[in-house]
């Protein structure tokens, strides 16, 4: 599809992308959402935690919410979309992923920016209870990457799940990791490697013999990380070869289900190829907005309702 045009225009403090990223993610609060806590086990015998929030009226429409790298289902963009959508009639499913939930896996692995396995038994988890006829899926950063993968990577994807929206998507995740790398960024790459090493090291705890000192001390950048710790446990080569296999961008041009991306042009986390143009306007499922301003996951809007609050809500209501 052609490229969407967009009317957001914040007000002049929120025209600052790291302001608008600031805010989202430190800043602001979402009151009046309650969740309740439901543990799966999957296959391998981990399992995930799927934090439930409803409607206040009884619906066959459901939401799935996946949040970003080392979010969680209580982050302000996940409870803030929760509310959003309960207040309108579906019902929310915000998923956490391993070891994102408050209390460390039982698995040497993790999650990643491509585990669509994980995704598939969420759905095929909510399926076999045959409640609703309609699921969506909105992620968030990592959370739409991983959306976007599993739409475009050949699944069987259920007749149920009926469109995708996806914020600030790292499409290119080698792209976004040489963004993150760049001083611009410093500060969140400082935060996000300290949250990551955090976790490590309670995982070491489990599994000594495969998380030595010696590799923890190698970790200087977020690339080391996934060098050192996301690929040997998931499988990959190495970092470059994770970022190639798992970036959503090369999957976009298969997804079948309509699909909208929202990726701001002063988003410091994304570079060039995190805009997919080309795909969007290849593929007729694909939509691609480009708003000036929103920063990372920030999109601040009145009444405390983000704009990529409303346009999901608007996006999923369009026949």
């Amino acid at each position: 599809m052609p490229l969407f045009s967009t009317n957001y225009r914040p007000p002049l403090f929120f025209r600052n992308g790291h302001i608008a990223t600031i805010y989202s993610g430190l800043v602001r609060k979402v009151d009046g959402v309650v969740q309740k806590r439901e543990r799966i086990t999957l296959a391998d015998g981990d399992f995930l935690d799927l934090d439930w929030s409803k409607s206040q009226t009884p619906s066959n429409k459901l939401v799935i919410l996946l949040h970003g790298l080392e979010g969680n289902a209580q982050r302000p963009y996940i409870t803030g979309s929760a509310k959003v959508f309960n207040q309108k009639g579906y019902d929310a499913c915000a998923v956490n992923y391993r070891g994102c939930s408050g209390e460390p896996n039982s698995k040497y692995r993790s999650y990643h920016s491509g585990a669509t396995k994980d995704l598939i038994e969420v759905i095929d988890h909510i399926l076999d209870a045959k409640k609703y006829g309609e699921i969506y899926l909105k992620g968030f950063s990592l959370g739409g990457n991983l959306a976007l993968k599993y739409l475009g990577e050949g699944n069987t994807v259920p007749k149920e799940v009926k469109a995708a929206v996806a914020v600030s998507v790292p499409c290119s995740l080698r792209d976004s990791c040489e963004q993150l790398l760049m001083p611009k960024n410093v500060l969140y790459a400082k935060r996000f490697k300290k949250h990551l090493i955090a976790k490590l090291r309670e995982k070491q705890e489990l599994f000594p013999e495969l998380i030595p000192d010696e590799d923890i001390k190698k970790i200087k950048t977020l690339k080391d990380f996934d060098d050192i710790y996301t690929s040997r446990a998931h499988n990959f080569k190495d970092a470059l070869d994770y970022y190639e296999k798992c970036s959503s961008l090369q999957f976009l041009s298969d997804i079948k289900a309509p699909s909208l991306i929202i990726n701001a042009q002063d988003d410091s986390f994304l570079g060039s190829e995190c805009y997919p143009y080309k795909e969007a306007e290849i593929n007729p499922n694909l939509y691609l907005e480009v708003p000036k301003y929103g920063g990372h996951v920030g999109f601040w809007g009145k009444d405390n309702i983000t704009y990529n609050e409303k346009r999901a809500l608007d996006f999923f209501n369009t026949p």
